[in-house]
């Protein structure tokens, strides 16, 4: 990696198999493999029948791969109408992952089995903490998602280890910008749930007026739920110097149109650039 090459981040969202979800799958990898992402987090993730979604992705991208099963996926069993079928999050990445471990969240009402996944991924130099997580849906669940931030807040401070590179976290969050949980998580506007850390949502560095709605009425797998348009999907990083490693030097929107008519999933995928600050 060269210094100036950036560290290319995505945070996804695959909608699990729900709609034409074959061609979905092509769909999907199209967009990867175009962004040319070096980490991305994945979330509803399936697995079925001996294939694993983020296992045939990485296999297609060259990346390494590691995926964390839902402990509880009854809820989405239920709704796809097939108990046969697995859901998780999922990392995929250029670089070997040295380690992982999977956070079980605090439970929502019927909302059970979300987690958050943590990989360390050997970079040539160092190693990048990086996490992925699903939290709670339902409008009304502030304050179970806050719970859940308090968790993946702890879940991040006992896996940022001690190397340069700073933990970065992404996910689908479902939660607005301006909410309790998503304030509590970043900590720089009300006290932080582990004394000192911070991050950043990285869409704080985007352009003025950027396309920022990941759960967006322009796609037709949303066009009949409930609205408006709105940012729920995030990545976070640790506030650093400009060139830091960690630091944000470009993010947007991904995978908000169809590919050959086909939408990839009901959620847009936010692309980040962090600069890599550490290696020559």
């Amino acid at each position: 990696m060269d210094f100036n090459d950036p560290v290319r981040v995505v945070t996804w969202n695959l909608w699990w198999r729900y709609g034409p979800w074959e061609a979905r799958q092509k769909a999907i990898l199209a967009v990867l493999r175009e962004l040319r992402p070096d980490v991305v987090g994945l979330q509803e993730v399936w697995d079925a029948q001996g294939t694993n979604l983020a296992e045939w992705l990485a296999g297609e991208l060259g990346m390494h791969w590691t995926w964390g099963a839902s402990h509880d996926p009854g809820f989405w069993q239920r709704r796809l109408g097939d108990p046969t079928v697995g859901i998780g999050n999922a990392i995929l990445s250029r670089w070997p992952v040295a380690e992982r471990a999977v956070l079980p969240l605090p439970p929502g009402d019927g909302d059970g089995g979300r987690l958050a996944l943590y990989a360390a991924l050997d970079a040539p130099g160092h190693r990048v903490p990086f996490f992925t997580v699903h939290l709670s849906s339902a409008t009304d669940a502030s304050a179970v998602r806050c719970q859940q931030v308090t968790a993946l807040a702890e879940f991040v401070a006992e896996h940022t280890g001690d190397g340069p590179f700073p933990p970065v976290v992404t996910g689908d969050f479902n939660a607005w910008p301006d909410s309790d949980e998503i304030r509590l998580f970043g900590g720089y506007r009300t006290a932080p749930p582990v004394p000192g850390q911070v991050l950043i949502d990285a869409w704080d560095f985007a352009e003025p007026g950027a396309p920022s709605a990941t759960w967006d009425l322009a796609n037709p797998y949303v066009a009949g739920t409930f609205g408006p348009s709105v940012r729920i999907d995030y990545v976070f990083v640790v506030p650093t110097g400009k060139g830091g490693p960690g630091h944000v030097r470009g993010v947007r929107r991904a995978g908000d149109g169809p590919v050959d008519g086909v939408w990839p999933t009901d959620h847009a995928a936010v692309v980040v650039d962090l600069s890599d600050g550490l290696t020559s």
